[in-house]
Formats: structure tokens, sequence, C-alpha cells
């Protein structure tokens, strides 16, 4: 790898109002698209990222996207991936998907997707009531008023993630389809996706991705697009009724990053439930769900590299791919001291994070060290300013205050040019992906003024 030169420099103040002008561009009155051209619907786990940032131009706002996300929730407790809007210039759209048609769980309107994201959507909440005690009396209602509006459907949104994706108590949550662990490319899904051979009813389909984003290297491939066509189809044949789909479909993979996740989002939702005087039995469950969830992840992790590893449940074997997603226990603890601390050391070490041919010291996807990294390949190599957020605010929440400052610093850094990107090329710092991106923007605003 070559460097070449990197001399970003930023100002707090201008990267902030930059960061809120995207938010603002991009809203378009009940919802945050999650950027302006490329992605111009609602998705899940942005949602929750982009609500945190609204929540520093305007509690009320920053409520209403979250319940505009929960006014999407499924019968059986749900949380579609996408939210469509009003608008187009999106594939796959609400007809191949066919979710208010095929399921009684789906919503009529708005139409929806028919899989799940990460949820990461009590952290949000958490988050807005964190910024909202520290504005005005009108701030501080409008934050635990949120708190009150949404926890029952956050319960039954974990309730579904347990009773459906880890129905034997493993602790493990299974994904049905790559985009469920919003790493939709990642070379964790590499071995798991040969087992999803398309039909040759496959329906046609024209990709609207590679007209906006013109290099092919940032994008996923046909091949990899045909597969996550076809368990579309095979959703469909299952109605979207959940246990089928657990049942039956091709890809099936207990993902160690999305436990880790549900782990701790499950102790944040059960401290708002303690606070704001939630049923005592929910509040139970979810302590229940997160220690069995904080214990799963840290068994899964190898013994020689110490790494969390995922878990295809259709072969029934580890998977033993070295990405960003090995250290999810350090989202949701669980892992004794010394093993913590060394872990903790493989992320900011020279393999990773501080890896000297990285010109920001921020995590990549794939460690530049690994025989699949690909520096501008979406998962497979490049930075994510919204996954540092996610581990800089773990850092800080299990007491790793050095760790979590230095990410910020770095992140801002990689971010200072300004186009607010999806992801960034980590030996360039090219901005890469949709510019203009509501999650990108929103976890800088949060850092530019967090406190």
């Amino acid at each position: 790898m070559v460097r070449r030169a990197f001399r970003r420099t930023y100002d707090v103040t201008d990267l902030a109002m930059g960061a809120a002008d995207v938010l603002r561009s991009n809203d378009i009155g009940t919802m945050v698209t999650a950027a302006p051209a490329l992605y111009p619907h609602m998705w899940s786990w942005d949602a929750a990222f982009i609500s945190i940032g609204l929540a520093h131009l305007g509690v009320d706002r920053a409520g209403q996207e979250i319940r505009t996300l929960l006014a999407a929730q499924w019968a059986d407790g749900m949380i579609p991936h996408i939210v469509y809007g009003d608008r187009g210039g999106y594939f796959p759209g609400p007809g191949r998907w066919g979710t208010a048609e095929l399921s009684a769980s789906a919503p009529q309107a708005p139409l929806t997707s028919g899989i799940c994201q990460p949820p990461v959507h009590a952290i949000a909440v958490g988050r807005i009531l964190e910024v909202a005690r520290r504005g005005s009396a009108e701030d501080r209602a409008a934050g635990e008023q949120l708190v009150r509006d949404s926890w029952d459907a956050l319960y039954r949104w974990h309730a579904w993630l347990s009773q459906y994706r880890d129905p034997d108590g493993t602790g493990l949550i299974a994904v049905v389809h790559g985009w469920e662990s919003g790493m939709d490319n990642s070379p964790r899904w590499d071995q798991p996706y040969t087992a999803v051979v398309p039909g040759p009813d496959l329906p046609p389909y024209v990709r609207l991705d590679r007209e906006l984003v013109r290099d092919g290297a940032e994008r996923p491939t046909d091949l990899e697009y045909d597969r996550y066509l076809w368990l579309i189809e095979e959703m469909r044949r299952a109605s979207y009724d959940p246990v089928k789909v657990y049942d039956t479909c091709s890809f099936l993979v207990a993902d160690v990053f999305v436990s880790a996740i549900f782990a701790v989002a499950s102790d944040v939702l059960a401290d708002l439930g303690e606070e704001f005087g939630q049923p005592a039995a929910h509040v139970a469950e979810l302590r229940t769900w997160a220690a069995r969830s904080r214990a799963a992840v840290a068994a899964s992790c190898h013994p020689e590299t110490g790494l969390a590893r995922d878990f295809d449940r259709r072969t029934g074997q580890w998977i033993d791919v070295e990405t960003l997603a090995g250290f999810a226990p350090l989202i949701c603890g669980g892992l004794d001291a010394d093993a913590e601390r060394a872990l903790l050391a493989t992320l900011h070490g020279p393999r990773w994070a501080g890896h000297p041919e990285l010109v920001a010291k921020v995590p990549p996807t794939v460690s530049p060290d690994s025989a699949g990294f690909k520096s501008r390949e979406y998962w497979r190599g490049p930075q994510w300013p919204v996954v540092s957020w996610l581990f800089g605010w773990a850092h800080a929440r299990h007491g790793h205050t050095a760790a979590a400052a230095t990410l910020r610093t770095e992140t801002l850094k990689l971010v200072g040019d300004g186009a607010f990107s999806e992801y960034y090329e980590p030996v360039t710092g090219e901005a890469l992906g949709s510019r203009m991106q509501s999650w990108t923007a929103a976890v800088i605003l949060d850092w530019c003024t967090a406190r």
C-alpha cells in the first residue's frame, strides 16, 4: 500500500454546522432520508443514529423520527429495515417485497421491507434522553415523553428478536439475510452465501445503485445481488412468517455483532424501564436476554485470536473470518478484565485502528493485513464513521474513556473534508459511497456537541 498525502484539518464548529445542514437538507418532514440520492427512504438503524443527531437540533424532531419508524412496526413486533416514503428511486422497492399483500403482520401503510436491522433503537432513545436533560424544561419533558411513548414498542421488538431469531435460547441472534446485519457484503457472509443458489425463476431487475455510485469496486457484485434477491423470493414464498423463514431460509447465521447490540440495548431499555415504571416482568426479561446474549458473545471468541465469531446455523460451523465484528464483546461486555484489555489493545493496535498505513486511527471493517482487505469495497475494508461512534459510545459506557476520546478525535479528522460520506478509503482518506449521508452527519454532530 502507498500512502497518499492526507492533511485534513477541521473546525469543530464548522463541522457541526455542516452536519446540521445535511440533516436539515435530507429532512422531508416525516422522516430524514438516509441520503438524498442513493437512499431516499428511512432505514431502521440509520433512523436510530439520525435521531441522535436530530436531538441536538430539537428534541421534538428527534422524537418524531423514532415515532415515524415505530409507526411502521409490524403487528408481531418486528421493526422493518426499510420504511418507504413517497419517493421512488430505490431498488428493491416495496413492490419487490410485497409485504403488505403477503403478511398479515405487515402494515398496509407505510409500506415496508420484510426483514430487520440491528436493534440500536433503545441506545438512541437513551442518548436522546441524555441530550434532552441537558436542555430546557421543554426539552427534558419531550425526552421523557419519548421514553414513555416508545418503551413498549421497543420491548416488543426485543421480544420478537428473542422469540423468532433465537428460538432455542442460545443468546446468539440469527439473521436471515446479510442486509439484516447492516454489514451487507462483509466477508463474514461469503461462505453462508454459497448455499444461496438463485433459481431460474428469479424475477429480472435493474440495479439503481450502480447509476449513482459509478465505481463498481465500491458496491456489491451482481452475483451478490442475485443472492440477496433470491432470499427475498424465499421469504415471499414463506409469506414472511418468521417461524417458516427461520426454518426454511437458505441463509441463517447467528450474528455475533447483532447479538452484542441486542445485549447492550436490552440493558439500556431495562434501565429506562426501571426509571419510568414499566412492568417489572418485562424489565426482568430484558435483563435475562441481555445476560444470555452477553455470555454467548463472549463464549464465541476464538481461543487463539480472541475475536468473536458468527455461527452458521445451516452447517453447524463457526465462521472464522477476521472482520470488525470480531470485536463485538467490546460493545456489550462480558469478557474478564484481562481478555477485555487484550481485545481493546488489538482493536486500537497496529493490525487494526493503529495500522501504520491508515490516515486516521479509525477501525477499518477488515484489517489491512488480511488477505480479504479491499480498501474501497463497502464492508470489506473502508472505515465507517457510524460504526466508530458505536464503538466510542460503548468504550465510554465500559469505562475506556481514553479509547473513546481517540475514536472521536480521529473520526472527526477523517470526516473533516465535509463530505459526510457513507464510508471512507482507509489508506487515502477518500470519501466513498453516498455523500451527505444522514447517519454520518448525525453521529458527527453528536460528537461535535458532546458533553
